[in-house]
């Protein structure tokens, strides 16, 4: 991977046009692993207002925020009043000679602005339009506002608990919107595949709810084929285990006999030899005594002793660290996860890696509508015609 001036190459996307309407997570996830590739990216906002993640947090330091920043580098910004008949001319300028339109709407909504799939193929065959959405373009939901907590709700994700007598809780990082973020630009790169084959563009969709649903594919199937809830969370040996210094996570998988080995590095008896405790049946019986017996014995050390102890026995396990600590750790350095932009703030870059077609920070996160003049001018606006439109307000 590669940060800001880096010479790279040619990238895989570069010559791809995309439209992106999309605003908050979902679609900008999407569009900002294209536009790490190469694709030119341009923004459609609002005037005065723009991409609703412009605005989500009080930041006196910069308009535009780090969280507004995370996710849409290498982007180019146009703000028009679709509103105006002249505002929806120019997107279908732009449209003429676009790969990828990309919205993350209510469904039913882009076509209603008069740029669904429909209207937009009649101007340009070859278009691919990419939708997001929180429940699907049909059904009783699809009229329902999507969000990740709505979404972690609806799916059955929420329920999912380790220990069934712990309260329901929200997941506090972005899941379902980065899941469905990357689902959809699976779809993407599938239709431009496909447009190879046949010539043709279309209409791909996914929606949060089902990502979260997909994301569950193996409880799923053990439920339609057993009846059974699988759970890898609950399983009798696993667990967060607090330490004399913080807290050890300690799987209890792939191992003939996890217990055995367990008890190895904890120091203490064999309590594999017990018949009570020597079949999985068993030990999910005396799922609370076996977890007590490692919580007391976890206690009475520190995290990196533990964590050795565990490593000779081949154990799955490791320390439980803050984000802080993660983004400083040796690994993430090496894996080249956090890149900087031209102004030096630092971010999380795409976890992709490709020998020969590494991402670049080519443009830093655009100010609203950063770009209008230089777009505008790129499909034959005239000095005199860009004026005209500001002056209207259709442009800023």
């Amino acid at each position: 991977m590669s940060g800001a001036g880096e010479d790279i190459g040619v990238q895989p996307l570069s010559g791809l046009r995309v439209i992106d309407f999309s605003q908050v997570v979902l679609g900008p996830c999407a569009t900002q692993v294209l536009a790490d590739y190469g694709a030119d990216v341009i923004k459609i906002e609002r005037p005065g207002t723009g991409d609703i993640l412009r605005s989500a947090i009080s930041d006196n330091v910069d308009p535009d925020n780090p969280v507004f920043r995370s996710v849409n580098r290498n982007k180019r910004s146009i703000a028009l009043d679709l509103r105006k008949p002249d505002g929806k001319a120019v997107v279908y300028d732009l449209i003429g000679s676009a790969d990828v339109v990309v919205s993350n709407f209510r469904a039913g909504v882009i076509e209603r602005m008069g740029f669904g799939y429909s209207q937009l193929s009649e101007i340009n065959p070859r278009i691919i339009c990419a939708q997001g959405t929180g429940f699907g373009l049909d059904g009783p939901l699809s009229y329902k506002g999507g969000q990740d907590i709505l979404a972690q709700a609806m799916s059955g994700v929420m329920m999912r608990r380790s220990n069934h007598t712990d309260p329901l809780s929200i997941y506090a990082t972005s899941l379902c919107d980065y899941t469905a973020g990357m689902h959809l630009t699976q779809a993407i790169l599938l239709a431009l595949l496909h447009r190879e084959k046949t010539g043709r563009g279309q209409n791909v969709s996914v929606s949060l709810f089902s990502s979260m649903l997909a994301m569950q594919l193996q409880e799923a199937a053990m439920w339609f084929d057993r009846g059974q809830h699988l759970n890898w969370g609950a399983y009798p040996l696993t667990g967060v285990f607090e330490t004399t210094d913080g807290a050890v996570v300690l799987v209890d998988a792939f191992k003939e006999n996890p217990l055995r080995d367990i008890c190895a590095a904890l120091a203490i008896p064999d309590l594999s030899l017990d018949p009570s405790y020597s079949t999985l049946d068993g030990q999910f019986a005396s799922k609370p005594y076996l977890q007590s017996v490692l919580r007391e014995q976890f206690r009475t050390n520190t995290t990196a002793y533990w964590l050795a102890r565990l490593d000779e026995q081949d154990l799955l396990c490791c320390p439980v660290l803050t984000m802080t600590e993660a983004l400083e750790h040796e690994q993430t350095r090496i894996n080249g996860t956090v890149i900087a932009d031209a102004q030096g703030a630092r971010m999380i870059g795409t976890p992709l890696t490709m020998d020969s077609a590494a991402f670049r920070v080519r443009r830093d996160a655009p100010r609203l509508g950063e770009h209008s003049d230089a777009v505008l001018g790129e499909f034959g606006y005239d000095a005199n015609r860009i004026r005209a439109l500001r002056a209207q307000g259709i442009v800023s």
